[in-house]
C-alpha cells in the first residue's frame, strides 16, 4: 500500500498509522520532498474515480490566490497546477491495487 503524504500534515499522519495497524506494508512518499508528475496525478484521479477539482485542497492558500473556488478551469488546467503547487493537493492519497483513496477515509475501505 503507497501513502502520498506531507509528513507535518495531521490527516495524514492518522491515515498512517491506522494502516500501520492493519499490519500492512506501507510505502511513504512526502509528495512536497518527491513531487507527482502530471501523468501520475492523472492516473491517481483516475484511479479514485474523482475529478480533478474534487481533489483540490480548498483550504490552501494557493487556492484563494489563485481565485479557484470562483474560476473555470479545465481538468488539465487545475492538474497542471496541482503539480506546479501540490499543497492544493487533498491529502494523503493512499493507493491500494488499483484504488486510490483521498483526504479522509475508512481504512475499512482498503482491505
Amino acid at each position: 500500500m503507497k501513502v502520498l503524504h506531507k509528513p507535518t500534515c495531521i490527516t495524514c499522519k492518522k491515515a498512517i498509522t491506522e494502516i500501520q495497524r492493519m499490519k500492512t506494508d506501507i510505502e511513504k512518499r512526502d509528495f512536497f520532498k518527491d513531487p507527482l508528475s502530471e501523468a501520475e496525478l492523472k492516473k491517481i484521479i483516475k484511479m479514485s474515480g474523482k475529478t480533478p477539482s474534487e481533489f483540490l485542497r480548498k483550504r490552501d492558500k494557493m487556492f484563494k490566490e489563485l481565485d479557484l473556488g470562483n474560476s473555470k478551469k479545465t481538468d488539465s488546467q487545475i492538474i497542471k497546477l496541482m503539480v506546479k503547487y501540490p499543497g492544493l493537493i487533498m491529502r494523503p492519497i493512499v493507493i491500494s491495487g488499483n484504488k486510490a483513496f483521498v483526504g479522509k477515509f475508512d481504512s475499512k475501505n482498503l482491505k
